[in-house]
């Protein structure tokens, strides 16, 4: 019996040792450093072909988020339903938090010479060109896979929500092909 005893005893006390180690083994490591908060984005640039969005704090660039598109992003935006991102220098010229997609930042397009290029060949140029989360309508975690605006700037939710806070009208956004 009390060998019985003893033998149980050392199985009860390897389980505890193999369960600490365990936990030390297991336990979860953080896959990337933790990123700076923004605290005021000063300029913002989108790289069209690399579908890579970079913000800037005090002249340096300080995060990057992967984006999404117009449906057919290749070249400039041309007229009202080509799906195309204008490529260009902007601002930011209003912050919307009731938009149809989770916030969204305006962007001053069409500008001046949009307008005059669209007119002289009879078009629309479009316009609301935004940067935005996903629509409303989907559940707050998801996210659009590919391009799939009809020429916005698309980001999770959870990204838009923090560029959202730190950024001010007026901010410079520059669209590279």
């Amino acid at each position: 019996m009390k060998r019985l005893a003893r033998i149980f005893s050392a199985l009860v006390l390897l389980c505890i040792l193999a369960a600490g180690a365990a936990l030390i083994w297991l336990r979860p490591q953080p896959l990337l450093p933790a990123l700076p908060a923004l605290v005021q984005v000063e300029r913002i640039v989108i790289e069209k072909a690399a579908r890579r969005m970079r913000v800037f704090q005090d002249g340096k660039p300080v995060r990057d988020f992967r984006i999404a598109l117009g449906s057919a992003p290749d070249g400039d935006k041309l007229r009202q339903g080509d799906g195309r991102t204008p490529e260009g220098r902007f601002r930011i010229n209003r912050k919307n938090a009731a938009s149809a997609f989770h916030l969204s930042l305006g962007l001053d397009y069409p500008q001046a010479d949009d307008r005059a290029r669209a007119k002289a060949s009879g078009y629309d140029p479009g316009g609301d060109i935004m940067i935005h989360g996903q629509p409303n309508a989907f559940p707050p975690d998801m996210v659009l896979q590919n391009d799939w605006t009809a020429g916005c700037i698309a980001l999770s939710n959870a990204e838009i929500a923090e560029v959202f806070a730190a950024t001010k009208v007026g901010t410079v956004v520059e669209i590279t092909p």
